[in-house]
């Protein structure tokens, strides 16, 4: 019995030798490098799809109490339906066989996207494009809080994550007429689309009730929840790391260590800066710009992430961290109600931060010897990627609000959307100020 067992682990430790040394022949360097790719742009799109809820915590935040549930339903089904649209068709658009200006093929994902010539798995590169869509049409929910009609907001986000986005993504990185601009992981792709679009969202939709005076000063509205913003900004900057880095798609790049490196510093030198003007501005350090200021420095760094050594990233940081605090006044003082300041966060920021690529790109930047070619790439973009984003957009919340509404009643707004958009309360022990108990102003 005992000679049998031991017959049996000898035969049994003979296959499992046999089998390891096939597979151990099989295993070449080339399959380990796709496999680590792969691993890695999987983890880089897990880490974007978590900014999903840094933006519900920073848009939550700084809004009031009586629309938080609006605002957690807007950013998950955004992404929900976003990620259907962008399979049906938005990544055809941006990424497909086409010509300049859009992709004509691979609808459904029906197409090996040879033109790509990924080393990847098809999947795990639409994955990674799928959250970034969802990012884009996220941004523009923030400026139009608290007074979206709902059916509204489901229909322009179809249309940001399907039409409007994947046109711009395939002028600059599907092949198109800007492919030559530096924007590496999407400070105008995605951040200035986004920025732009809410733009022409919040015009559009006008102010919230209560925003600003007959003599055109503003009032403050405060949000319920600094430390909800504060989370969202953590998760957020967490999330970058995926953002940037992971826009390599490539684990084996090792410029992955030197991008992170650049993401942080940019990061963190915005945050200070902003902190610091609005020290200085105000005599406070004042909270909630400190927290766009991080946001800002991000968004900055993400086109020339790869492009620009430390020092750059720090001056782009620092700068966009001053940006920030003036764009969030100047957009208030045209009387564009943006409750969390997403146009100066990702339309201002962004476009400043592709700009920036022309001047501190270690190869062809103004500043390293490069001349001004660069720049005026980069300038070329970013005015075509407006020109068609707030154009479209703004004819898209024209048309839906012709057609469907775009905005709440003003007894809707003024209760709270969680209550008569979806039937529910964030905070049960939360008692709302009747609307009825404040009065209409002459320009309502």
């Amino acid at each position: 019995m005992r000679r049998s067992l031991l017959v049996g682990l000898v035969i049994l430790g003979v296959l499992v030798f046999s089998s390891a040394t096939v597979f151990a022949a099989e295993t070449t360097a080339a399959s380990n490098a796709i496999a680590i790719d792969t691993i890695w742009t999987l983890l880089a799109a897990i880490l974007v799809f978590f900014m999903q809820a840094g933006f519900a915590m920073v848009e939550s935040g700084f809004t009031r109490a009586k629309n938080a549930g609006n605002i957690i339903m807007k950013n998950l089904m955004d992404f929900s339906v976003g990620s259907l649209i962008y399979w049906a068709f938005g990544f055809a658009l941006m990424f497909g066989a086409g010509n300049e200006f859009v992709g004509m093929e691979g609808f459904f994902l029906n197409s090996n996207f040879e033109n790509l010539g990924l080393s990847i798995p098809v999947s795990a590169f639409w994955i990674f494009q799928a959250v970034f869509a969802a990012t884009a049409a996220t941004i523009v929910s923030g400026a139009m809080a608290e007074r979206t009609k709902y059916s509204g907001y489901l229909v322009y986000s179809i249309v940001i994550t399907g039409i409007i986005y994947p046109v711009v993504g395939h002028w600059i990185w599907g092949g198109g007429w800007l492919s030559n601009m530096v924007d590496f992981a999407g400070s105008t792709v995605v951040h200035s689309v986004g920025g732009w679009a809410a733009l022409a969202g919040a015009m559009v939709l006008g102010p919230r009730i209560g925003k600003y005076n007959e003599d055109g000063s503003a009032n403050a509205m405060p949000g319920h929840n600094l430390l909800m913003a504060s989370l969202g900004v953590f998760i957020l900057w967490f999330g970058w790391f995926g953002f940037n880095a992971g826009s390599t798609v490539a684990g084996t790049d090792l410029s992955i260590a030197s991008i992170a490196v650049t993401t942080n510093l940019a990061a963190a030198a915005g945050a200070t800066l902003a902190m610091v003007t609005s020290w200085v501005k105000y005599g406070k350090a004042d909270v909630s710009m400190t927290l766009n200021g991080a946001l800002a420095g991000l968004v900055g760094i993400t086109a020339g992430t790869a492009a620009v050594d430390n020092y750059g990233a720090v001056t782009i940081g620092a700068l966009a961290g001053i940006l920030i605090v003036f764009a969030v006044e100047f957009i208030d003082k045209l009387r564009v109600d943006d409750p969390v300041g997403a146009v100066a966060v990702h339309g201002v920021c962004g476009a400043f931060g592709t700009l920036m690529v022309g001047l501190l790109a270690v190869d062809g930047g103004l500043f390293y010897g490069g001349g001004a070619e660069l720049l005026l790439i980069q300038a070329k973009g970013v005015v075509s990627v407006f020109i068609w984003t707030f154009g479209m957009a703004y004819v898209l919340f024209k048309v839906i609000d012709a057609v469907i509404g775009l905005r709440v009643a003003r007894e809707e707004e003024l209760e709270g959307l969680d209550i008569t958009e979806h039937g529910s309360v964030s905070y049960p022990d939360f008692v709302p100020l009747h609307w009825k108990s404040i009065p209409v102003s002459k320009e309502e």
